[in-house]
């Protein structure tokens, strides 16, 4: 089963920039959609962003993400980085990376992912 641990989260002050990672333990490219997602104690995961299956550059993002954050995946590396660039104190919370083997229509949909790693902490100050 495939395994997946997310790492470089951090403080960053407004404006900062993070690279998030998420690196799984066997190929995603061919077989799943990645998602990265965020979560607030109390609340429900939030979509983030995510690229599809059998692509690269094929990538959806949240509105609320969307020019700031770039999703991107390393085939050789079997990672998957979230770039988050202008980040704003909304942004804090934890983030995780799932696999969706699903139709791509379900791609913001946190129900449709499995495999959920230990997510990655990002604070950020104002």
């Amino acid at each position: 089963q495939i395994q997946l641990a997310e790492s470089g989260g951090g403080l960053v002050q407004t404006g900062g920039s993070l690279r998030l990672s998420c690196v799984t333990s066997e190929r995603t490219y061919t077989r799943y959609t990645v998602g990265w997602f965020r979560q607030l104690p109390g609340d429900e995961r939030e979509f983030v962003a995510a690229v599809k299956r059998d692509s690269n550059s094929i990538t959806y993002y949240a509105d609320s993400v969307k020019g700031r954050f770039t999703i991107s995946r390393d085939n050789a590396a079997n990672t998957i980085y979230l770039q988050m660039n202008g980040l704003k104190p909304e942004d804090a919370a934890v983030y995780y990376c799932g696999v969706n083997s699903g139709p791509v229509s379900t791609y913001r949909n946190a129900v449709y992912y499995r495999n959920w790693g230990q997510g990655t902490q990002v604070t950020v100050s104002s």
